[in-house]
């Protein structure tokens, strides 16, 4: 559904753009708090109406015209609709919740890694006394610390770890 979601999110950028030059930085998707009202929704017609001197509304139902003309919202959108003062809401076709589905076997284990963003980072754990007892928590403590390191590099960061061995003392 990243594909999906990335999608949808580039067509509503542009229809923002078309709407307001320099808009589509408002571009963002929400996840509804009642699961009725969609999968995803959106806040940019109440954030656009106050510079555009028009009704939320109003600007929420342009906006909608604009997303269903858009190839992406007619591939992976159900409907599109209006709540409250200007909210959209959009249910997606259940072919778009299953395309994670597609994502995941193509991708196999680089599923959800990002590109390296050239950001690095020291991750110091463990660091097990040997003047006293060794206990579970120094190994449950070893692991934790490593998977933290596993996770940042897969979301591109360079990841230096240091395992100390504390071996002053005894």
């Amino acid at each position: 559904m990243l594909t999906v979601k990335t999608e949808l999110l580039e067509a509503l950028r542009l229809a923002l753009e078309d709407l307001l030059p320099g808009a589509g930085v408002k571009a963002a998707f929400e996840s509804p708090k009642v699961a009725a009202h969609g999968d995803l929704a959106t806040t940019a017609a109440m954030q656009l109406a106050k510079p555009l001197k028009l009704n939320p509304r109003q600007l929420a139902e342009k906006l909608c015209l604009a997303l269903r003309a858009t190839s992406a919202f007619q591939t992976w959108v159900e409907t599109l609709d209006i709540a409250g003062p200007g909210f959209v809401n959009i249910k997606l076709k259940p072919a778009a919740k299953q395309q994670v589905v597609h994502e995941v076997l193509s991708l196999g284990a680089h599923y959800g890694t990002q590109a390296d963003n050239g950001k690095r980072m020291l991750v110091e754990f463990v660091s097990a006394n040997p003047t006293g007892p060794l206990h579970v928590g120094h190994g449950r403590q070893a692991a934790l610390g490593d998977a933290i390191c596993n996770l940042f590099a897969t979301q591109g960061w360079q990841v230096y770890r240091e395992f100390y061995y504390n071996d002053a003392g005894v």
